[in-house]
């Protein structure tokens, strides 16, 4: 991928992408156009510090590195909007089940551990604004030549997918003419795809891009097409996470993502942590 594409991709996960005809397809994602969403430097004199929490076992975005630092893109992230408040911060690990009651109680400001923006999830917290999106993605062998993951071209083809999840509503819902292959696990699916028994697969596109890079893989794969990003399907991506109706601290936190993403710091922390674009 070149640069320029390279950094097309890193804002469209940034901002996010809405699509008219959700199959529609091309070699990279069309950027929207970029937003500030606060205008104004918001007042953050009372703010002497941000006390973000995250967990520390979902790699690359938080975990506990090999001397126990917690480390990860959420994490660099979280200190890169406090670099540019200028107001110290706080990281800190916490177990799943006990992070929205810590920003209920006041023990913490904000969530930064890839919370999903969903309905239910609203109901809990106020969301900043999405700060990325995990595709869906198809994968095929390496020897095969398909330019473009559509209905259409797909008509009659094998997709593995792994069962009872968004993925496999999707393909059910638009890829009618396929044959729907459904698994119990990923790496059911990934191993018949790798043997040839079924033509493409269709998952997650973060934990693809894992694989893809892995030794489990061996080289014999790669993303074909572009990605998909339906929220109906695949949600409205992940926010940072704030007590509910709190909207002083989340104008702060939403101007401090701007300010990162404009910094250029947003694309340089997506190049250290993640070895391919996953769009």
């Amino acid at each position: 991928m070149t640069k320029i594409c390279f950094l097309i991709a890193v804002a469209t996960l940034l901002f996010g992408v809405s699509r008219t005809h959700v199959y529609a397809q091309t070699g990279q994602p069309a950027p929207r156009n970029v937003e500030v969403t606060t205008t104004d430097v918001p007042d953050v004199s009372g703010l002497s510090q941000l006390r973000f929490i995250t967990d520390n076992d979902y790699p690359p975005f938080n975990y506990l590195d090999e001397s126990g630092n917690l480390v990860g893109f959420n994490v660099e992230l979280a200190k890169a909007i406090c670099a540019e408040l200028k107001v110290r911060c706080s990281v800190q690990a916490l177990i799943w089940e006990r992070m929205i009651t810590a920003i209920e109680n006041d023990a913490a400001d904000a969530i930064i551990a890839s919370l999903a923006i969903t309905r239910t999830n609203r109901r809990k917290v106020t969301f900043s604004r999405q700060y990325y999106q995990t595709p869906a993605r198809f994968v095929t062998r390496k020897k095969d030549t398909f330019k473009t993951m559509t209905p259409e071209t797909l008509s009659g083809k094998r997709i593995g997918v792994v069962k009872n999840t968004s993925h496999e509503a999707y393909l059910k819902a638009f890829f009618t003419s396929a044959t729907i292959k459904s698994f119990s696990n990923p790496d059911t699916a990934r191993q018949a795809l790798m043997s040839g028994q079924i033509d493409a697969v269709f998952d997650d596109g973060v934990s693809l891009m894992f694989w893809l890079n892995g030794i489990a893989s061996n080289q014999c794969c790669k993303y074909a097409g572009g990605p998909f990003t339906e929220s109906k399907f695949f949600g409205e991506g992940v926010g940072i996470a704030v007590r509910k109706n709190n909207t002083q601290l989340l104008e702060i936190i939403n101007y401090g993502l701007d300010q990162v993403q404009k910094s250029g710091k947003y694309q340089e922390l997506f190049m250290r942590f993640f070895p391919m674009s996953f769009y």
